[in-house]
């Protein structure tokens, strides 16, 4: 079992969590500025207090932070930030230490965290979860807005055996749906367990519970689904219109048969 770290928050009972996506992907390579605490995830202590933790997908996640220092921080990363999100993704909790208690999510509302204390490895587990969290609800947003397109296709398909739709625009849509699922298990890796579990088996009951709490795994299995539908849409929409055109260039043949045979019958009859 490993060690635990200390950080600025070890003697604090309270203080807030903060996860926020800022963009698709966020260039950690060479960065420097704070106290570096942790890597894998990158932790760091920032100057105004508290404790940052950050992933190559875009998430950072703030404990104890106050607003101004929070702002500054994500100042500071924006030129490492690649396609920035206009209205990033947000999910915040208060924590409370209890040094002998049971650690999970409490209170009826669900928005306190227990956490037996608070060094490193554990604010690594509470953010690994909550970056999943903030970037599956980015996905659910984006895939529920074209999926929202693809229902009175399919509506109007059943209804009348064709659609008026823009094939076109559809497939677009789908494309970026399906891209999404790309970005989520290959960048993401929604699902997977944190490396850090391997060195400490004593973090996998946090770890499973907050999952539990925020359903990673059932949220995934959701988002699965539809961009399953979604694949099977885009092959559909696909056919139709290969045949569309399969059509257009039948009736090509049979007008230019037609107009041959007009061509010769002015010829015979009179020319």
């Amino acid at each position: 079992m490993g060690t635990s770290s200390p950080n600025a928050l070890a003697g604090k009972d309270t203080f807030s969590v903060e996860a926020i996506l800022i963009g698709d992907r966020l260039d950690l390579r060479g960065l420097a500025g704070g106290e570096r605490l942790a890597a894998g995830p990158l932790t760091m202590s920032l100057e105004g207090g508290g404790v940052a933790v950050l992933f190559r997908f875009g998430a950072v996640i703030f404990f104890g932070a106050a607003p101004d220092t929070k702002k500054a921080f994500l100042d500071w990363l924006a030129p490492r930030v690649t396609q920035p999100h206009s209205e990033p993704e947000r999910e915040s909790i208060d924590v409370r230490i209890v040094p002998s208690g049971l650690e999970g999510i409490e209170g009826a509302e669900g928005n306190v965290l227990a956490l037996q204390d608070a060094t490193i490895e554990r604010l690594q587990i509470v953010a690994d979860v909550l970056a999943q969290s903030v970037v599956l609800a980015r996905y659910e947003a984006l895939v529920a807005r074209d999926f929202d397109l693809v229902e009175p296709f399919a509506a109007e398909l059943s209804r009348r055996g064709r659609t008026s739709a823009d094939m076109r625009s559809l497939l677009r849509s789908i494309g970026r749906a399906l891209l999404s699922e790309h970005t989520m298990v290959g960048r993401v890796e929604i699902g997977d367990k944190p490396e850090l579990l391997w060195e400490r088996p004593d973090l996998e009951r946090l770890y499973q519970r907050l999952a539990d709490e925020y359903e990673l795994n059932e949220r995934h299995a959701g988002l699965d689904r539809k961009l399953n539908l979604l694949a099977r849409t885009a092959q559909t929409v696909s056919g139709l219109i290969h045949n569309r055109h399969s059509l257009r260039v039948e009736w090509y043949i049979v007008i230019l048969i037609l107009f041959d045979i007009c061509l010769s019958l002015l010829e015979k009859y009179v020319f």
